[in-house]
């Protein structure tokens, strides 16, 4: 909503807004894209208009929004099913462009929604593994202990440690 909003503040028409995507009706003038970035940019969002990087961020989108810690198929599968391209040009796209690849991008937001729920303390790790498609409680120990150095409970213990922003995954 507030996308669309600034979208027609900025006196264009929006033809169609998706979470994470929108496109205007017409070509719009350079100053109007201009103020239209602007804008965004203080809301958090900003304009893409590569197509490399429109890919990439469906990648994300895929995977972040919202958050899927439940895919049913392969990574692989699930991505291509989502964004209509070859998964190995998905992969080299997107590990070229973010330095990383679209499976350790995957594990990276599965471990923050993981400190997540520790963090609310409502879960047992039994219960977050379970929940969030891990295949034992076990291997979800083993991840978080891999990926953040630290053990789930010693984790949990440190109510001052943070997660780390979407954005700066």
């Amino acid at each position: 909503m507030a996308v669309k909003a600034e979208i027609e503040k900025s006196g264009l028409q929006p033809a169609s807004v998706e979470l994470g995507e929108a496109e205007l009706k017409g070509k719009p003038a350079k100053p109007q894209l201009d103020k239209l970035n602007t804008s965004l940019k203080a809301l958090g969002f900003e304009l893409i208009d590569d197509k490399k990087a429109k890919t990439i961020e469906k990648i994300k989108n895929a995977i972040v929004t919202p958050f899927r810690p439940h895919i049913t198929t392969d990574l692989s599968v699930y991505i291509t099913s989502q964004v209509h391209q070859d998964y190995n040009y998905l992969s080299n796209l997107f590990s070229e462009a973010e330095g990383e690849t679209i499976e350790k991008y995957f594990i990276a937001h599965r471990i923050e929604k993981v400190k997540e729920l520790l963090m609310y303390n409502e879960l047992s790790l039994s219960e977050i593994a379970d929940q969030l498609g891990y295949s034992s409680v076990a291997y979800l120990y083993n991840q978080f202990k891999k990926i953040t150095g630290f053990t789930p409970s010693y984790f949990k213990s440190l109510k001052k440690h943070k997660r780390r922003n979407i954005e700066e995954l």
